[in-house]
């Protein structure tokens, strides 16, 4: 089997993919329509975000049977087409799960303790104590919103604190020892700290809005390693400034590029050109930029050295389960 790898990733992957049999192909610059032109060489494609895979891509692939992405979700994929064409999916949750959840510790407690605000005022010879009073995470209510992988992997960070921990997922009986399952109802209601561990779908895009935040009983803390998409920018702004939301952790952000590489997609939805330059940024995103009682990272919460061998790990598992060597050599045997 031909497999064409459109992104850089891990020298594993294609070592050990190698090993198995499969030949190997790499092309990381041309453009989506030239690969196009040639795709129909191949059985399989190993991507991470570079582009969307969509219906004419996929027409164009007339012996593509499987796609892998190296990362979580696999919403840059017309899933729903690709499975009506018999092509097997394959993302790695599993390999990054973990740094998802140190990451969004390690922004919990860097919001609480005001070590971000702290460390640039001390390097600027400011000695402000009082002004630096920080929270205890024990005790706390944490809620997490979608018990998946990474949702767990936090829950299980958790362990170590004395916090009661609620998770809310659209599936059934996914509560662990970690987490105890509720409705979204009970969440709102109790939770002093909410992290977001949801896949964009049409029901978790712009999900956290002015309506969802003000059915919070509590003013809480807001975490997102998740989805830019699924905050709307503008009501967290407000949330912060009238205090609902005491302060926010985002590895991901509205303004994302689709392919997770640059801060600004292409153009806004009334098609305004967005180069990144400050003239251009939007307004609650400045007014964003500029709260203390905020830490922002580059979606790099699943981006760690060691995720990244896991994440490759993780594709040629599921590539050689779904195609093993022997059933290759019996094929190549009758032919």
């Amino acid at each position: 089997m031909k497999i064409l790898h459109l992104d850089n990733n891990h020298p594993l992957l294609i070592e050990q993919l190698t090993a198995e049999g499969f030949q190997n192909a790499e092309d990381y610059t041309s453009p989506k329509e030239e690969i196009e032109k040639n795709i129909k060489k191949y059985d399989g494609i190993v991507i991470r975000s570079r582009f969307k895979i969509d219906k004419t891509f996929i027409d164009a692939a007339i012996n593509l049977k499987f796609i892998a992405r190296v990362g979580a979700g696999l919403e840059s994929i017309d899933t729903v087409y690709a499975k009506k064409k018999k092509i097997k999916l394959f993302s790695a949750p599993e390999g990054n799960k973990n740094a998802v959840g140190e990451h969004t510790l390690g922004m919990l407690l860097s919001l609480f303790n005001k070590l971000n605000s702290a460390d640039r005022q001390v390097k600027s010879g400011q000695w402000n104590r009082e002004a630096n009073r920080g929270f205890e995470l024990d005790g706390k209510i944490v809620g997490i919103i979608g018990y998946g992988n990474m949702g767990k992997s936090f829950a299980k960070k958790l362990k170590g604190f004395d916090c009661t921990v609620f998770c809310y997922d659209i599936k059934e009986d996914v509560g662990n020892k970690n987490a105890t399952q509720v409705s979204l109802k009970t969440l709102q209601e109790l939770a002093d700290i909410v992290s977001l561990h949801t896949p964009w779908t049409p029901l978790t895009n712009k999900m956290v809005d002015s309506e969802f935040i003000e059915n919070f009983k509590k003013p809480f803390w807001l975490l997102n390693t998740a989805r830019g998409k699924s905050v709307v920018t503008a009501d967290l702004v407000s949330a912060l400034e009238n205090g609902k939301i005491l302060g926010a952790g985002l590895d991901v952000l509205e303004y994302e590029k689709g392919s997770f590489e640059s801060l600004f997609s292409a153009r806004t939805d009334t098609g305004e050109v967005l180069a990144g330059g400050s003239e251009e940024m939007p307004s609650e995103l400045k007014k964003l930029l500029a709260m203390d009682n905020v830490i922002l990272s580059p979606h790099v919460a699943g981006w760690t050295v060691e995720s990244k061998g896991k994440l490759a790990e993780t594709i040629v598992e599921k590539i050689t389960e779904a195609f093993p060597k022997k059933k290759k050599e019996k094929l190549s045997k009758k032919r």
